[in-house]
């Protein structure tokens, strides 16, 4: 998984599956601990965490899942039902 900010308070991402495009992330700027955001060059700071979550820092991070669909539109329990495939059985 790949990330990088965008103008407007958007994300550009590429997942594994070849998957990528802009996230618009701008009804969550002002509100809560967003509001650092606002702050020059904060936003900018996106990267992949080691757990795979897109953070900024130890208190913002957000689900690779959720935005993998916000992403490609496709319906959370088709995502989930792949997710689950795929994990290593115990």
């Amino acid at each position: 998984m790949a990330v990088e900010p965008r103008k407007g308070h958007r994300i550009w991402l590429r997942y594994s599956d070849g998957s990528s495009g802009q996230v618009d992330l701008s009804n969550l700027s002002g509100k809560g601990v967003f509001r650092v955001w606002d702050h020059p060059g904060v936003f900018d700071d996106v990267h992949v965490a080691p757990h795979g979550a897109v953070a900024w820092n130890e208190e913002i991070e957000l689900c690779p899942d959720a935005l993998y669909i916000e992403l490609t539109g496709k319906p959370g329990e088709d995502v989930l039902t792949a997710l689950r495939a795929q994990a290593p059985s115990a």
